[in-house]
């Protein structure tokens, strides 16, 4: 409590999460918000865009933003996803850096220090870091890189977290609204993130899709809603039709995706209508077909709409 008995006051900041593919940033976020923000796969850099989650508190309001992963790439796309990540560094009010324990530090992990040594008084004033997968055998690894690449960094905002476990995520919370300014929430309490239903949809697709295609083509896909329409109905009883495309790079990875007989679009269609009943309210009608942008990550206009 403040003086004379009055309350504290609020607390509410953006905070940035960074890290290199697949420290399990996307599923931390999840779990902070108790609800399915982020997509989640296996395949590294499946983050494309800057991902907003909010967990409000009694203590305030924290906005989450979810990077794509810190990649060491010369490839057009590769490059527009390290600007984004770099760009919600600079300007978010605090930084949450997740590394992974299962993975000993390598040139990745480097390329994340690095972006930050370029920012000392971000280190320095606004930086928690969360070692992710507590379990792990690689923790003590992780904290002396810390150490060294990071020493403006106070052990006092280094955690030990698992993502996947739920574990460690309240202390960790409490120091980040601690060092949050004072100010009011950004959203309503019961907000959990702020992306549109069209956002939302083409991530799911892209999730289920990515988790049943193999090798490469995971990343030679994206998502576009061509149409999306409430018919009516009851207000418990509106329908959502979605005509989506899942757009692959070149025509030869059409039938990957269709699949023997229609096998695998079928299975994808099923998987994303699954997930969007467990989100949306509204009964969910999927036309969902494959079609080709040759070279697309190389096509600048399709990478200016899609991050």
């Amino acid at each position: 409590m403040g003086s004379m008995g009055m309350p504290e006051p609020k607390k509410s900041a953006f905070v940035a999460i960074i890290g290199r593919p697949s420290a399990g940033k996307s599923t931390l976020l999840n779990h902070l918000c108790g609800a399915k923000v982020a997509i989640v796969s296996t395949v590294p850099q499946t983050t494309r865009n800057s991902i907003r989650g909010i967990v409000t508190r009694p203590a305030g309001q924290l906005v989450f933003v979810d990077t794509p992963g810190m990649h060491i790439s010369g490839k057009k796309l590769n490059l527009r996803l390290a600007e984004t990540a770099l760009r919600v560094l600079d300007e978010a009010d605090l930084v949450l850096y997740v590394l992974d324990a299962n993975r000993p530090p390598g040139r990745e992990e480097d390329a994340v220090a690095a972006a930050l040594l370029k920012r000392p008084e971000t280190v320095k004033h606004r930086t928690v870091a969360a070692i992710n997968k507590v379990d792990a055998a690689g923790t003590a690894k992780a904290e002396a890189f810390l150490h060294a690449k990071l020493p403006e960094l106070p052990p006092s905002r280094i955690f030990n977290i698992s993502a996947l476990k739920n574990e460690g995520l309240d202390t960790m919370l409490d120091c980040l609204f601690g060092m949050s300014p004072e100010g009011s929430a950004f959203y309503d309490g019961d907000c959990y993130t702020d992306q549109e239903v069209r956002f939302r949809i083409a991530e799911i697709i892209r999730e289920k899709a990515m988790n049943k295609l193999r090798e490469e083509l995971p990343h030679s896909i994206y998502v576009d809603i061509a149409d999306m329409e409430l018919r009516g109905g009851a207000p418990q009883a509106e329908t959502l039709w979605v005509r989506a495309f899942i757009m692959t790079e070149r025509e030869s990875q059409k039938g990957m995706v269709v699949g023997k007989g229609g096998a695998m679009i079928r299975k994808i269609r099923l998987a994303a209508l699954r997930e969007m009943k467990k989100i949306f309210d509204w009964n969910i009608e999927l036309d969902l077909r494959v079609k080709t942008a040759h070279d697309w990550r190389s096509n600048d206009a399709t990478l200016k709409k899609l991050l």
